[in-house]
């Protein structure tokens, strides 16, 4: 960047990343940006830590080659480690000259140039929202999963099984299952009795009166 030229604050962002993309490790914290983008750029400005503009087109702010070294050398500054009060305290009145010192910066980066000598225009920004977004490829079909899970019946009692994945239970297991069924079982011989009682009345013989019902079996 030549000392009388002068960028927007786009190309500004930039030249900084061009900058640092050489012996930068990177800001020590994750709360601290590798590079500036434009809102901390105008935060640097109004802290004091980056001058103000020093020209205006219209209404678009204009940066110079002083503004180059002051973010960089802030950028190196907190990649050592250093707060911004710090940076602030060392940096503020420096020279160019100091500021190119901690920046690290022998020659400063420009844009390319054209066979004219003119600074080649950066690339256009592509209006993503205003273009077709191209048709999807037809997906292939997706054959459903098969889930092939092999089960294991378990007698309990005569007319109830129980089904468990095979492999869920061993053999010293089933003991345990059947304990633990028992007070089902017992509900439901319990439900067909009563259920057997209340289709019609009992046979009587003679003198003897109704049969007894079977005694519930344990």
């Amino acid at each position: 960047m030549d000392d009388g030229a002068l960028c927007t604050l786009d190309e500004l962002t930039e030249l900084v990343g061009t900058a640092l993309s050489v012996d930068y490790p990177g800001a020590p914290t994750g709360r601290v940006r590798d590079v500036p983008d434009q809102r901390v750029i105008r935060w640097y400005v109004t802290r004091g830590l980056v001058d103000r503009p020093v020209a205006a087109r219209g209404r678009v702010a204009l940066y110079g080659r002083r503004h180059l070294l002051q973010l960089v050398a802030i950028k190196r500054r907190q990649a050592e480690g250093a707060s911004l009060a710090e940076i602030q305290a060392e940096l503020t009145g420096a020279t160019d000259e100091a500021l190119a010192r901690v920046a690290r910066l022998a020659e400063l980066p420009t844009r390319p140039r054209d066979g004219h000598g003119t600074a080649a225009p950066l690339p256009q920004r592509t209006r993503f929202w205003a273009d077709r977004p191209a048709p999807a490829a037809a997906a292939a079909p997706v054959e459903p999963a098969v889930d092939a899970t092999v089960l294991r019946g378990i007698r309990l009692a005569p007319g109830v099984t129980l089904l468990i994945e095979d492999g869920a239970a061993r053999a010293t297991d089933l003991a345990a299952i059947q304990a633990a069924a028992r007070p089902l079982l017992d509900l439901l011989a319990t439900g067909a009795q009563a259920r057997s009682g209340a289709g019609g009345p009992h046979d009587s013989s003679g003198a003897g009166g109704p049969h007894d019902t079977d005694e519930e079996k344990p």
